[in-house]
């Protein structure tokens, strides 16, 4: 004879309908924060994704000299990760080869696992070399991988690297993360090319 717990039942509705409040909301909280003009959209990426790498530069100075070196910089200036349980980050940026605008890229990740809470943040990646450049450039849905290094950065200190210790052809920093989510990472971020 099985013994059920009278409470457990009884609780089960409440606590399916918090979680589904709790998911709609965060839903729209992702969908909210990438409201786009599709008039204005490149501009508008083109404007925040300077504004981004002023930031970085002011915090630490030796990204300069990884900028000036990269052939190619892939600027995310606001990604938006939000989960409970099930989570999904989203950001669009710009592609800049030679520091000029040449293509508009997202960044979309989903998650599974212990998570609550929502965070944004910023992403600048590096190309430090062509052929880093042309594999992320012909492949839609293209990952970070083994060849790549990858900086979280937050206040108070410097990341300490320059053009010259890296060593990996691809580079990334992320910074800026502001919000209540633990957990900011890249891995499984997939990147596509946008039509702006």
């Amino acid at each position: 004879m099985k013994i059920v717990n009278h409470k457990m039942i009884k609780n089960l509705p409440v606590n399916k309908i918090r979680t589904n409040i709790f998911l709609s909301i965060i839903t729209f909280f992702l969908l909210s924060c990438q409201t786009i003009d599709q008039k204005n959209s490149g501009s508008v990426i083109n404007r925040d994704a300077e504004l981004v790498l002023q930031n970085l530069f002011e915090i630490d100075p030796d990204t300069i000299s990884i900028y000036k070196n990269a052939p190619a910089t892939l600027i995310i200036p606001k990604i938006t990760k939000a989960g409970l349980v099930l989570g999904g980050a989203y950001g669009e940026g710009v592609l800049r080869i030679n520091e000029a605008p040449v293509d508009y890229y997202s960044l979309a990740s989903a998650s599974y696992g212990p998570q609550i809470g929502a965070q944004q943040y910023s992403n600048i990646i590096f190309f430090m070399t062509e052929e880093a450049l042309q594999k992320f450039r012909v492949k839609d849905g293209w990952e970070l991988g083994a060849d790549a290094e990858v900086v979280f950065r937050n206040k108070g200190y410097s990341i300490g690297i320059s053009s010259k210790t890296i060593s990996k052809p691809v580079y990334a920093v992320v910074f800026d993360q502001r919000g209540l989510l633990a957990g900011t990472s890249l891995v499984g971020a997939k990147f596509s090319r946008l039509i702006r």
